[in-house]
């Protein structure tokens, strides 16, 4: 298959998508804006940084569980009104954060806060593939996820000023607003990309799953692009201990860390879009998942020799990124390739196993992070080893090379 064709920029308006990169950003910010005030809600709420950690595997949860019902669902009654929908669920559930009093309620309203938000980046992702094909969608999530790299760059920054002048609930407030606002969009602006069925039917649904579930390929490539994310799941929580507590770093300075980890990451799609006219996304994703090993041991090599310079660990971790960028669009695209009769669901078991990973991951490390980094380095070094070897021995991407 040609890699060269179905170019994403061609035949939709210049909005679409910018569109598309706004529905998915809910999750980066979700996960990103509330992180600088980490450590001022473990005081008020009477948490501990593990207690706070189960804030993002919680968010992560609702995340994963309605990814294995959201694609379905947009497969029946279509992208656009699941979309209006679940963005009317996390404005619900990030004013319940926003009043929440104490840890338990906090984490409950982020688990309907992960369902809610969870139709913005798997829909996008669908969308993406409804209107460009399987070759094609790999560019334009590419493209997608450079755009939606701006969310991150700003939400730790617009979350450390919000602490300036106000406290942490009118983080989650301001989530509040975004989700209405993109609510508003889709209902103005986007039309639907598949015929709408009206039909919902649980026989299918398993039937679709256990066509998934049977491909090799498809659990291996998902297992592999969800262990490599959860590096990235291992670090947001942990870098206010790590940067603020370890390494006293100014709460306010932390949102420069998150900055650089996302200019990374725009850079790795920003490659990653401009390979995919030249190489098969086999090689672009096996080449990030390497860069990934790599990043994360120069990152506990650092920290060894440099245990309170922030620096040493900032660098590698741009690098990371940069991989992150290289890995995720190019898996999505090669696991839903011989899917586009289900490709909703395919995106939402994908997303099920991903989320799922990263939460069960990033619940366990923090565990164990008490006085030093070395649990978040030696996590990251694990994870992206194990996601180099089961890519490796993928049998999908024996045919891509």
């Amino acid at each position: 298959m040609n890699p060269s064709s179905s170019s994403p920029q061609s035949t939709q308006p210049r909005w679409f998508l910018p569109l598309l990169a706004g529905s998915a950003a809910v999750a980066p910010l979700s996960v990103d804006m509330y992180l600088p005030a980490i450590t001022a809600m473990a005081e008020s709420l009477d948490a501990s940084i593990a207690q706070m950690h189960l804030s993002l595997s919680g968010y992560l949860i609702g995340y994963a569980l309605f990814h294995l019902l959201c694609g379905p669902l947009a497969d029946s009654f279509g992208r656009k009104t699941l979309l209006i929908s679940g963005f009317g669920l996390y404005v619900v559930a990030s004013i319940g954060c926003a009043l929440a009093t104490d840890i338990e309620t906090l984490i409950a309203f982020r688990v309907l806060q992960g369902v809610g938000g969870c139709v913005g980046p798997t829909l996008a992702r669908t969308i993406a593939r409804d209107v460009y094909g399987p070759v094609g969608a790999a560019r334009a999530i590419s493209i997608v996820a450079m755009l939606m790299a701006v969310a991150p760059a700003i939400a730790p920054l617009a979350g450390g000023f919000v602490l300036l002048v106000w406290e942490w609930p009118f983080i989650f407030y301001c989530l509040a607003v975004y989700g209405a606002i993109n609510s508003l969009l889709i209902v103005w602006l986007l039309k639907e990309t598949v015929p709408v069925k009206q039909r919902f039917a649980l026989r299918p649904i398993i039937a679709n799953y256990l066509e998934l579930i049977r491909h090799p390929s498809f659990l291996q490539v998902a297992a592999g692009a969800s262990l490599n994310y959860s590096a990235l799941m291992i670090f947001l929580p942990s870098a206010p201990f790590v940067f603020i507590t370890l390494m006293g770093l100014a709460p306010q300075h932390l949102a420069f860390v998150f900055v650089a980890t996302v200019a990374g990451y725009i850079v790795g799609s920003a490659l990653s879009a401009r390979l995919s006219y030249r190489l098969p996304s086999g090689k672009i994703m096996l080449g990030g998942s390497l860069l990934s090993v790599l990043a994360t041991t120069a990152m506990a090599a650092g920290y060894w020799s440099a245990p309170n310079t922030p620096a040493a660990l900032v660098a590698p971790t741009m690098f990371y990124s940069m991989s992150l960028g290289m890995v995720q669009p190019h898996a999505m695209a090669l696991a839903l390739r011989p899917f586009g009769h289900i490709a909703g669901t395919g995106s939402s078991l994908f997303g099920f196993i991903q989320m799922s990973c990263a939460a069960f991951v990033s619940a366990a490390v923090g565990h164990y992070l008490t006085d030093s980094a070395w649990p978040m380095l030696i996590g990251m070094m694990f994870v992206t080893v194990l996601a180099l070897i089961i890519l490796q021995l993928s049998a999908r991407l024996k045919g891509d090379y």
